[in-house]
């Protein structure tokens, strides 16, 4: 299954550390058209969420597990653009290791990065009223090449996608209601379920991803 644009789930949540990890993509999920306020202007994009797990030690040798010896895990949303200033587009860049060709700009497949390693750089920012403390995934970039050569880990979780184009009840049943309830407010999965469908934000134009170099990880 591909997904064009221009995760098992943790018993305990356990803050992954602040710093730089090993991580491998496993989870791509197409969470629609969603609605955000900024500025007092409303927007409607197309949002995707992917996901990683966790590989190595924290900074006192311990590993990035779960209690239940699952691997940590982090995800990120992003807006499904790959205009000249899009997140999604400066991150991809930098973990590829190489700027977009004009040919793969018109459309790219994000399921090339699935089961692909990088290195996640996480910070840890603070609610509003100093309660919480939250990771978030602040850049993303390749794989060193002396890591590489001392050899990737074997991945843990299964590689999962879910795309409102070509629907999977399956992977949609499997996902947590935090994560399926965003997607059910989507113009585009009230159009799977039969229900009114509103106005959308514009999309980028889909196509398939051009042949890339051997040396670059997608």
């Amino acid at each position: 299954m591909s997904f064009i644009v221009t995760g098992n789930n943790q018993s305990e949540f356990k803050l992954p550390p602040a710093g730089n990890h090993l991580a491998r993509c496993y989870r791509i999920i197409d969470l629609g058209t969603q609605t955000s306020v900024y500025k007092g202007k409303e927007n409607k994009l197309r949002k995707v969420m992917i996901s990683w797990e966790l590989h190595g030690e924290d900074s006192e040798g311990q590993p990035l597990l779960t209690d239940d010896g699952q691997p940590l895990m982090m995800s990120r949303q992003f807006t499904t653009s790959l205009s000249e200033k899009a997140t999604l587009r400066l991150m991809l860049e930098s973990w590829r290791g190489k700027d977009f060709t004009l040919d793969e700009l018109a459309g790219f497949d994000l399921t090339s990065v699935m089961d692909k390693f990088c290195m996640l750089q996480v910070s840890h920012d603070k609610s509003a009223d100093g309660s919480k403390t939250y990771a978030n995934v602040v850049n993303i970039t390749s794989v060193p090449a002396i890591v590489k050569k001392a050899g990737l880990p074997e991945g843990v979780n299964k590689c999962v996608v879910l795309s409102l184009d070509n629907f999977d009840q399956k992977v949609f049943d499997s996902l947590s209601e935090g994560i399926k309830k965003k997607i059910m407010s989507s113009p585009e999965y009230m159009q799977l379920a039969g229900g009114f469908v509103p106005e959308q934000g514009t999309q980028a134009n889909n196509k398939s991803l051009a042949d890339i170099d051997d040396d670059i990880p997608f």
